[in-house]
């Protein structure tokens, strides 16, 4: 199963390069943060679903599922998750969208396993009360899963730390930066998997070009392979 971790950047940057990105990770599910919201958000999110030869399954807050023709999942998770409306950063005052998580069940070989997507916010230590909430979630779901998302932080950050006492496997410690994506320098995309969860990040072979019109961030492709077990 090919798993495609992208924030869209709301679908507001060149769609048919966004396109051309999606046919080249040929995604099974793709899991998409920065969705299109406000008027219309979901005939919207269907909209862009049908330009990526996909259907839109879920969506929590700006976080949506896609799946590909022929691929199931159930909607297993939606959380609202709980953050400050108003942030602060020395001088400034700013206005935060709230944020969520959705997730989805799929059945790999003859295990089921979790699927969840994630946007934590701008606030150092208001993300890391996200992520936990997050993880609770994840928890709930009783199986194997992969966490993916933006972190909008660097791996040094607490919420990478609290992913690894987590015991999750970062699927993307050799991926190289994520952001911005004409000349990416910070990696705050995640992927991380339940150790027993057989998955591993593969290069994407979109052109170069399109990674940097289809939106700000780069995104993160995973496959996720049955156990031998």
């Amino acid at each position: 199963m090919r798993v495609l971790s992208y924030n869209v950047h709301r679908w507001s940057d060149d769609r048919a390069a966004l396109a051309r990105v999606f046919a080249a990770c040929r995604p099974d599910v793709a899991l998409v943060q920065e969705a299109p919201t406000w008027f219309g958000t979901r005939r919207r999110r269907e909209a862009m679903a049908a330009s990526l030869n996909m259907r839109y399954v879920a969506g929590a807050a700006r976080n949506v599922v896609l799946v590909a023709e022929g691929i199931e999942v159930t909607e297993s998770l939606r959380l609202r998750v709980w953050r400050p409306f108003v942030r602060r950063r020395l001088r400034l005052v700013a206005t935060q969208l709230p944020g969520g998580a959705v997730g989805a069940r799929a059945t790999l070989g003859a295990v089921s396993v979790g699927l969840v997507v994630c946007h934590l916010g701008l606030h150092t230590r208001g993300r890391l009360r996200e992520l936990e909430q997050v993880l609770r979630g994840c928890a709930s779901l009783g199986t194997p899963f992969l966490l993916v998302g933006d972190l909008n932080e660097e791996p040094d950050g607490p919420v990478w730390k609290r992913l690894a006492e987590a015991g999750l496997v970062d699927l993307g410690a050799d991926a190289g930066p994520t952001f911005p994506s004409d000349d990416a320098y910070k990696r705050i995309d995640g992927a991380h998997a339940s150790p027993e969860l057989p998955a591993r990040l593969l290069s994407v072979e979109a052109a170069a070009e399109d990674l940097a019109a289809a939106s700000d961030h780069l995104p993160l492709l995973v496959e996720l392979t049955p156990s031998s077990g």
